[in-house]
């Protein structure tokens, strides 16, 4: 069955990637991004988020692929580095839900993203596992409360192959290809599981 998915975060590497995956398995796709695609929207911002929404009109399923969290030394962590990175990663998708849900067709789903930090912390990455472990929590609950059989599930990739100027802060870990990335995105998108964190 075909289906009209909003990619928000759909300039970067994974949202690229899944959105012309999407493409070419015969799926609508509306892109989002703060500065390019078909609609603009920061989901940092709610008002933002809210305009985006009632603009597209009806869809079938929301994949998020965009968060950003701040990447500081336990010792430099500041109010506002968390209070951008809770803005940003966590309630920008808590946030994206809340305002997409009016909107999504029954039996629709969302596709939100965390990280490998979650699990395997890295020097630096105390926000980032905070804020991931969040994301995740508030999927595996929210599963449960959704109405009209729409389903949540969440992203969970390590460092990517392509993203190479990120490996020196994950001495050890294996890169994933941003194919299998978008694999699990399509999963959670278009399979039947729900509440469910997908480690990539």
């Amino acid at each position: 069955m075909k289906r009209t998915i909003v990619v928000t975060g759909a300039s970067g590497t994974i949202g690229a990637e899944l959105s012309k995956t999407l493409e070419k398995a015969g799926h609508k796709v509306i892109r989002v991004s703060r500065s390019s695609g078909d609609y603009k929207a920061d989901i940092s911002d709610i008002a933002s988020l809210e305009t985006l929404f009632k603009s597209i009109g009806a869809f079938d399923a929301v994949a998020n692929a965009a968060g950003e969290v701040a990447a500081l030394p336990f010792e430099q962590i500041t109010d506002e580095s968390i209070s951008f990175s809770i803005a940003n990663k966590m309630m920008g998708q808590v946030n994206l839900v809340r305002t997409a849900l009016p909107y999504i067709a029954d039996k629709g789903s969302f596709a939100l993203i965390s990280g490998v930090l979650t699990d395997e912390p890295i020097l630096g990455g105390v926000i980032g596992t905070m804020i991931n472990g969040a994301v995740e929590g508030f999927v595996k609950a929210t599963a449960h409360e959704l109405p009209r059989g729409i389903r949540i599930n969440c992203i969970s990739p390590t460092v990517l192959a392509e993203s190479t100027a990120y490996h020196p802060y994950f001495p050890g870990f294996i890169p994933v290809a941003v194919s299998k990335v978008v694999y699990a995105y399509e999963r959670a998108l278009l399979g039947i599981i729900n509440g469910r964190i997908l480690p990539v």
